[in-house]
Order: structure tokens, then C-alpha cells, then sequence
């Protein structure tokens, strides 16, 4: 078995600012449930395959569900994306981008004009 993941606590100080404030019972430890969800992701397993010390995987599911509704995750990986700066590149993976079967024709029906920026011969 892998080993076990666990968050440091400098890193649980960098994101907890982003973590629901708590309400009601006092909740199961934030920095094993985080680890639990990303060994869980990380190592592609279903949520009962959680080894047992991050907790139940039901709490594990349950949280996971969640924080991903009310945007936990998606601020957590925007807040540390700005703090990063601007990237000095970006890439794009092609596989993500769709085109039509007739895109490729298009240009040559002169329904678009050509990329370049220099003259085109006549």
C-alpha cells in the first residue's frame, strides 16, 4: 500500500483562510479530511478503499461533496493560483479543443481571413 498522504501545517495555514466557518458540533480534524480526499483522487480509488486513518470514508465522501458545492476547492485553487503572479507562459493541451469536421475548410471558402498579418499575393 502507498503511504499515507498528510498535509503539512504550513500548507493547512495557506488554505484555511478558504474553509467554511463551522457551525453546530464541533467537526472531525480539516487537515485529515483534506489529506483523505487527495489520497483518495490522487491514488484514484473509490471512496470505501480510504484507508482507515483519515477517518470514515463516508465523512470523507460527505465532506467532499460539500465543500465542491459550495466552491471550497475552486477557491482554494484560485487563491493560490494569485499568489503565484501572472504564469510567464501558458500552454494549451489540444485534445481539449472541438473543432467541426468542416472547420478546416472554412478559410479555403474565404469565410475567414488568413492568420498572417502580411499582404496576400493577388
Amino acid at each position: 500500500m502507498a503511504e499515507l498522504f498528510l498535509l503539512s501545517e504550513a500548507q493547512m495555514r495557506r488554505i484555511e483562510p478558504f474553509f467554511p466557518l463551522q457551525r453546530g458540533l464541533a467537526q472531525v480534524d480539516d487537515r485529515r479530511v483534506l489529506s483523505g480526499i487527495i489520497y483518495v483522487i490522487r491514488n484514484r480509488l473509490m471512496w470505501r478503499d480510504a484507508p482507515p486513518a483519515y477517518g470514515p470514508h463516508k465523512t470523507l465522501y460527505n465532506r467532499f461533496v460539500r465543500w465542491s458545492r459550495v466552491g471550497v476547492f475552486n477557491c482554494i485553487f484560485a487563491g493560490l493560483a494569485a499568489e503565484g503572479g501572472a504564469p510567464d507562459q501558458l500552454m494549451v493541451d489540444a485534445t481539449h479543443l472541438k473543432a467541426h469536421r468542416t472547420a478546416a475548410s472554412l478559410r479555403k471558402k474565404g469565410l475567414f481571413r488568413a492568420v498572417s498579418a502580411a499582404p496576400r499575393a493577388a
